[in-house]
């Protein structure tokens, strides 16, 4: 969160999916439930092959286009600081950065139409059911924010403060409902754009994009991503003002009503996501042997956590853990697209037995060598199995690190 009492460089507003969302290849574990309130702000996200680059129609490189980060108290004037406290100075402060962050948004999501999706779809670099798939109906928000935006303007007074805020937002934010389709889009959204960027005309033009300067050095992946970012800002702008709010002020309340609203708010948008992304990863999964099919897979709502782990053979194998079943798969591609088959008998979680393993447990040698490498003991693993050794399934698993091998067994524990 940036202060807001202080000249800051503008933020690029990045939260990529990808790290959410792309197959793991560090066996990173990836958590679900999560999704919307987790995010990252880069400060910089140029692309390293085009830093030096230049556009092939100037000589040089073009700077890229930067937000203005004028403060609000910058703009007053001196008697008008004066009669103010400092207090009422940062509630300011705080308003005029949530209107400003509605504007940039704006922007955003006119900029990704404009210089994005019309110029491909004119050009046919992608064709218009590709497009809407990626692009889903972002210029549906346009009208959404601009609302917000005109009612904070309407309640702007001649001297440039805001006396009221809290009986606006409690009006308005019930309305980002609205993003449950957008967000819950974004998985299939962001695998769609991978595959089309193997295009060489795909690539070609959005490497132009990146070196032009209306692009700030973002992707286009970042501006999809923008209004998902701005969800998960909403709370912390809504905090900053409370918290420079005088305690006998009218928005006092009115403002933790609207704090409670944006945080139910996220917390649908993240079940619907969620459940989207559940049923993305169920949809890829491919099965050898009909006896593999389970009830539990096709009913599941939640993916607990999914990522790469090794087997003891060496082999790379992509696990989901989801609400009731473990499910063990080898990742495979179709059609240029990602698919997951389905390896031995899923592991009903009632039925599962988990055995944390210390390093040195499972000794080198035999199938373990190529592994584990050349140490003489194993480690970062872990054993499932059936509690019942009937069906004689047992599975050592390797995880990258001890971080994730303890994201792991805690999440079947907690399972």
């Amino acid at each position: 969160q940036e202060p807001s009492n202080k000249r800051v460089r503008p933020l690029a507003r990045v939260t990529s999916l990808a790290n959410l969302i792309s197959p793991v290849r560090n066996g990173a574990v990836r958590r679900f439930g999560q999704t919307i309130q987790s995010f990252a702000l880069r400060s910089d996200s140029k692309s390293p092959g085009c830093a030096q680059k230049s556009c092939s129609r100037s000589a040089a490189p073009t700077p890229p286009k930067r937000r203005n980060s004028v403060l609000w108290s910058e703009m007053l004037d001196v008697n008008m600081k004066e009669s103010l406290s400092t207090k009422e100075i940062k509630r300011q402060e705080a308003i005029y950065e949530m209107s400003r962050g509605e504007q940039d948004l704006i922007e955003d999501l006119k900029l990704a139409r404009k210089a994005y999706h019309d110029p491909m779809l004119k050009l046919s670099i992608m064709s218009e059911e590709e497009l809407t798939h990626i692009f889903g109906d972002l210029d549906s928000y346009i009208p959404l924010h601009e609302d917000l935006l005109a009612s904070l303007g309407e309640a702007t007074k001649p001297d440039g403060t805001v006396e009221q805020i809290g009986p606006i937002l409690v009006k308005w934010l019930p309305r980002l409902h609205a993003y449950k389709g957008y967000c819950s889009n974004q998985l299939a959204a962001k695998a769609l754009l991978d595959q089309k960027k193997q295009d060489r005309r795909v690539q070609d033009f959005l490497q132009r994009c990146l070196e032009s300067p209306f692009s700030r050095k973002l992707d286009l992946w970042s501006f999809l991503d923008i209004p998902r970012s701005r969800l998960v800002k909403y709370p912390l702008l809504l905090k900053e003002i409370l918290r420079h709010t005088p305690k006998d002020h009218p928005d006092i309340q009115i403002l933790e009503e609207a704090i409670t609203i944006i945080q139910g708010v996220l917390s649908d948008i993240n079940l619907k996501k969620g459940e989207s992304e559940c049923q993305y990863y169920i949809d890829k999964l491919e099965y050898l042997d009909e006896k593999q099919k389970d009830p539990r897979i096709e009913g599941s709502k939640a993916l607990l956590c999914h990522g790469e782990l090794k087997n003891k053979n060496g082999h790379k194998l992509y696990v989901f853990l989801f609400q009731d079943i473990l499910v063990l798969t080898r990742p495979v591609t179709r059609n240029e697209r990602q698919a997951y088959q389905v390896y031995r008998q899923p592991i009903p979680v009632q039925e599962l037995l988990l055995e944390d393993l210390q390093d040195g447990d499972v000794k080198m040698g035999g199938s373990f060598r190529g592994a584990f490498g050349n140490s003489d003991k194993a480690k970062n693993i872990f054993r499932v199995r059936f509690q019942d050794p009937s069906p004689g399934q047992s599975h050592t698993l390797q995880a990258n690190d001890v971080f994730h091998k303890q994201q792991w067994v805690n999440c079947i524990r907690t399972a």
